[in-house]
Formats: C-alpha cells, sequence, structure tokens
C-alpha cells in the first residue's frame, strides 16, 4: 500500500486539530455519530496507509535481526511474521481512534456529506488523482519559487546599484 501524503495530511491536521481544540475533551460522541464518523473515514480512505505500518516494522526487524544473525534468517523471519500476525488485531485500535477523531472535528452531517463526496465518482477521482496533483504542484511551487526568488534579487540588487548602495 502505497502511502499518499495529501491523506497523511489531512489524518494530521485532524490529530493536531483534536489534540487542541476543546471540543476533543467533550463527551464521547454517539453511536450513530460514530458509525458515520467510519463511514466517511472508509469513503475518504483516510487510514488506508496505516495498514503498511505493522508490516513496514516487521520487515525492519526481520532486515535489522537478520543482519546480526544470517544463520537464524528462517527463524527470525518465522517469529516475527507469528509475531506481527498477533499484533494485526491491534490495527483496530488505531482506526477507533481515527473515527473518534472525525467524530469529535464533524458533525454527523458534514460527515454523511463528506462520505457522500468521496463515494462519488467526483469524490473517486480525487482520491485517485490526489497523489499525482501533489507531486504536479509541489514542482510548480518549486520553479514558482525560484523564479520569485531569481526575479526579487536581481530587482534588489538593480534598485541598490540605482541607489549607490
Amino acid at each position: 500500500m502505497s502511502l499518499r501524503a495529501p491523506q497523511i495530511s489531512f489524518v494530521i491536521v485532524l490529530i493536531i486539530t483534536a489534540l487542541f481544540s476543546s471540543s476533543s475533551f467533550a463527551q464521547e460522541p454517539s453511536a450513530s455519530h460514530l458509525a458515520v464518523a467510519r463511514k466517511a473515514l472508509s469513503a475518504t480512505k483516510a487510514t488506508e496507509s496505516f495498514d503498511a505500518i505493522l508490516f513496514n516494522a516487521s520487515a525492519k526487524l526481520k532486515n535489522q535481526l537478520i543482519a546480526k544473525n544470517p544463520d537464524k534468517a528462517d527463524a527470525i523471519s518465522n517469529i516475527v511474521d507469528e509475531e506481527a500476525l498477533a499484533l494485526a488485531t491491534r490495527r483496530g485500535d488505531l482506526e477507533g481512534e481515527a473515527t473518534r477523531l472525525f467524530a469529535t472535528q464533524f458533525t454527523e452531517q458534514e460527515l454523511n456529506d463528506i462520505a457522500a463526496f468521496f463515494s462519488s465518482e467526483a469524490g473517486s477521482k480525487y482520491l485517485a488523482t490526489t497523489p499525482v496533483l501533489a507531486t504536479e504542484l509541489s514542482k510548480s511551487a518549486r520553479v514558482w519559487a525560484n523564479g520569485i526568488t531569481r526575479d526579487m534579487s536581481a530587482n534588489v540588487l538593480k534598485r541598490m546599484s540605482e541607489a549607490g548602495n
């Protein structure tokens, strides 16, 4: 599963907002609010990239341990896989936290609207094209920033020269 920067950014913004928002300390959202939050979470695929966390952690651990003990590679691989499977059930905890964050930041109606949009053809296309758009926009911003920096520098140097500085 590839990480999608805009989705990760979206979740990070929600987490930061929740941490510093007094509404995050309000009472627990209702069951219906949590249900629609789960629906919006699913539609936005906001936590999809989290599926790779356990896989990446286990691959990293395998590599570290096998590098130190190459003769035990099979045993290490089997044990790490077993432990990863045992920990996989904890993925639901992260999903539950994300659901609560969505529920504390959006009303039920807003969550329904979010779910409806991201379940639509336009919303699906938005999710599919966002990684490409983010990359291209980032490139465009760098080109623009370089041009602005170049022009500002040239203009300042010209004006300073004209002023005798």
